[in-house]
C-alpha cells in the first residue's frame, strides 16, 4: 500500500509515464528530464513511480543511479523489466541482474499470458513459462525486492484460453507476486467485458490483489481502468496525459479524478488532487509537447463556457454546466466569447476585468461588433484582451492612450543592401500627433519598431512588452493570396500575458490591429495615463520623432 494511504477504499495509482509514456512516438526525455518529472510526481502523491528499463538503455541506468540517493516523499521507485529467458535460471540473467543493479524497492516484472505468445513469440512450451514466471519473481523477492507482476495480453489470453492464462497469475503469486496486473496490451478490450472477466479472475485467484494497466487503442483506456476497479482491482497504471505507444496509454489525469471525486476511492494524500492542471502542463512542457487543451479535468478548455445560454445559466448556478467544480483539480471555469455568445458571455468578461458596464445597451453594442467582426474573419475566443478593450472602450471617461492617424509601409530592394523595410507612423496623443520612422525585418517588425518609438518617450513601461507568439491563419484559401488572413499575437511583460487578434484580406492591416491593441492594452493593465501635452512634448526628443501640434494655428515642428 501506500506510505500514506490505507484502507478498503484506497486505490494505488502507479505511475509509467517514464518508462510506457516515453514510448509515444515524438517522446525523448534525458534522465534529468526523467528525474525533474519523477519529483513531480512524487510530490504529486503517486503510489509508484516506475522509472524505466534499466537494461534496456542508459538513460534509464542513469536515472536509476541518481533515483536510490534521492529521498522519496510518498512514492515508491519501480524498475522494470521482463522474466528470465527461456531455459535459463534468474539469478544467471542479465535482465535480472539488471533490475537488481537498478536497487530499486520495487521490481516490476512482465510474463506471457497469451498462449498465442508463448508458442509463437518466446517459441517454448507452456509449462517452461509458467517456470519462469515464478522462478523470476521467486529469486527477485528473495533478493529482498517487492514484486509486482504485469500479466501481458492477460485479455487477450483469457479470450483465448482462459484457464492457461489464470494459471500464468498462479504462478506469479506461488513466486511472491504481491500484486498481479492485468493488462489490456493491445486496448481492444470493452468495458463490460473488461469488468467480467475481472470479476471471474478474482475468484479464480483467491481474492489476491490485482490491478489494471490497459492502453487506449479503441478509446476506452480510461472506461476500462474504471470497470476492473468496480470489478475489485485495487491498483491502477497510466501515465500522465495517457502518452504511451500507438493511441497511448490510460490516462491517469482522468482516472484519478473519477476515482475520488466520482466512485469515492481515495488515490492521493487529502487536498493533493488540486496540484493535478499543473502535473498535466508540467509534464507536457518537460515532454516539449503541447498540452491538450481540450482533455478532461486538465485540460484550460475544460471548464470553458462559450454558448450564450450556457453562460446565461451559470451566471445564475454555477453548477448549471459544469460536473465538478473545477478548482478540486487545480483548474477554473472560463467565458469565452464569440458570436455565439449572449450578453452574460460579455457581463462576466467584463466582471472578470473589473470592469463597471453600467448599461445594458453598451454590452449590446459590444455584442454585435464582436458577432460583425467575426463574420469578417476575427475570432475572440483566444483574445481576450481585444475583447476586454472593447469593453473598456465602454467605459465612462476612459481615453486610448493613443490613436492611429495613418502608417506607410514600404518593402524595398535596394542595391548594395537587399531587402529593406521601412514603416512610417503617425498617432495621435491627446492634442498631438507623434510621426516616427523605422526599419525591421520585415513589414510588422517595422511598424512595431516605429510604433515603439513613437510612444516608448511618453509610456515608459512599453519597454517590458515582448512579443512573445505572432501566429497567422489562411481563412479562406480559396482565394489564394486575397484570402482573408488573422493574425494572433501574445504580448508578454513580466507578470502577464495577454493576447489580441486582428483580420483583414491585408495582412499588414490585420497585423497592425492586433498589434495595436495590444500595446493599448499592455499600456491599460499598467494604469497609464495620458500626460499633460506639455509633459509629453518635453519628453520626446527631436532626433526622435517629428511632432505636429494639431488645432487652430498648430504650429509645425519638423527635427
Amino acid at each position: 500500500m501506500s506510505r500514506h494511504l490505507s484502507g478498503d477504499d484506497v486505490v494505488q495509482v502507479y505511475d509509467t509515464t517514464l518508462r510506457d509514456g516515453t514510448q509515444r512516438e515524438g517522446i525523448s526525455l534525458s534522465a534529468q528530464d526523467k528525474v525533474a518529472i519523477a519529483r513531480r510526481l512524487d510530490r504529486l502523491g503517486v503510489t509508484f513511480i516506475e522509472g524505466g528499463w534499466p537494461g534496456s538503455n542508459p538513460k534509464d541506468v542513469e536515472f536509476f543511479e541518481r533515483a536510490k540517493d534521492m529521498e522519496w516523499q510518498h512514492a515508491l521507485i519501480a524498475a522494470f523489466g521482463s522474466t528470465c529467458r527461456v531455459g535459463s535460471r534468474p539469478e544467471d540473467d542479465a535482465n535480472i541482474r539488471a533490475l537488481l543493479d537498478a536497487a530499486t524497492p520495487v521490481c516490476t516484472v512482465v510474463g506471457k499470458t497469451w498462449t498465442l505468445h508463448v508458442k509463437d513469440v518466446l517459441r517454448t512450451t507452456l509449462d517452461e513459462n509458467l517456470r519462469i514466471i515464478e522462478e523470476s519473481l521467486a529469486y527477485l523477492k528473495a533478493q529482498g525486492r517487492r514484486v509486482i507482476y504485469d500479466a501481458e495480453h492477460f485479455f487477450d489470453g483469457y479470450r483465448a484460453d482462459p484457464a492457461y492464462a489464470i494459471e500464468t497469475l498462479r504462478a506469479a503469486i506461488r513466486g511472491g507476486a504481491e500484486i498481479v496486473v492485468l493488462c489490456d496490451t493491445n486496448g481492444g478490450s470493452l468495458p463490460w467485458d473488461v469488468e467480467a472477466i475481472c470479476r471471474a479472475t478474482s475468484e479464480q485467484i483467491g481474492g489476491h490483489p490485482f490491478g489494471i494497466h490497459t492502453h487506449n487503442d479503441g478509446e476506452l483506456g480510461v472506461a476500462n481502468t474504471l470497470s476492473a476497479v468496480r470489478a475489485g482491482a485495487m491498483h491502477v497504471q497510466g501515465t500522465i496525459n495517457g502518452y504511451g505507444e500507438r493511441c497511448g496509454n490510460a490516462n491517469l489525469c482522468s482516472i484519478i479524478p473519477d476515482l475520488e471525486l466520482k466512485m469515492g476511492r481515495r488515490c492521493l494524500p487529502e487536498g493533493h488532487l488540486r496540484q493535478l492542471y499543473d502535473v498535466s502542463h508540467y509534464v507536457a512542457e518537460v515532454a516539449n509537447l503541447a498540452p491538450d487543451e481540450h482533455a478532461a479535468y486538465v485540460g484550460r478548455s475544460a471548464f470553458a463556457h462559450k454558448g450564450g445560454i450556457h453562460v446565461a445559466a451559470i451566471r445564475r448556478n454555477v453548477d448549471s454546466y459544469q460536473h465538478i467544480d473545477p478548482a478540486l483539480v487545480g483548474n477554473e471555469m472560463r467565458v469565452v466569447v464569440s458570436e455565439l455568445s449572449g450578453r452574460g458571455n460579455l457581463m462576466s468578461k467584463a466582471e472578470e476585468f473589473g470592469l463597471s458596464i453600467e448599461h445594458h445597451e453598451q454590452i449590446a453594442g459590444v455584442l454585435q461588433e464582436i458577432k460583425e467582426l467575426e463574420a469578417r474573419g476575427f475570432s475572440f475566443e483566444a483574445a481576450e484582451a481585444s475583447v476586454a478593450l472593447m469593453l473598456r472602450r465602454q467605459v465612462e471617461g476612459y481615453e486610448p492612450p493613443f490613436e492611429l492617424v495613418d502608417y506607410t509601409v514600404y518593402v524595398e530592394h535596394r542595391d548594395g543592401r537587399g531587402m529593406v523595410t521601412e514603416a512610417t507612423v503617425k498617432v495621435a496623443v491627446g492634442g498631438e500627433v507623434i510621426h516616427t520612422a523605422a526599419e525591421g525585418n520585415g513589414p510588422v517588425n517595422a511598424l512595431d519598431a516605429a510604433l515603439r518609438k513613437a510612444l516608448l518617450p511618453i509610456y515608459p513601461a512599453l519597454a517590458s512588452f515582448q512579443l512573445a507568439d505572432y501566429k497567422v491563419r489562411i481563412l479562406d484559401g480559396q482565394n489564394g493570396t486575397a484570402a482573408t488572413t488573422r493574425v494572433l499575437i501574445d504580448t508578454q511583460n513580466a507578470h502577464e500575458r495577454w493576447s489580441t487578434v486582428g483580420a483583414s484580406t491585408n495582412i499588414i492591416e490585420a497585423s497592425w490591429r492586433a498589434l495595436a491593441d495590444s500595446i493599448e492594452y499592455g499600456l491599460a493593465l499598467h494604469g497609464e495615463e495620458i500626460a499633460p501635452a506639455g509633459a509629453r512634448g518635453a519628453s520626446i526628443k527631436p532626433e526622435e520623432a517629428t511632432i505636429e501640434r494639431t488645432g487652430t494655428g498648430a504650429a509645425h515642428r519638423s527635427d
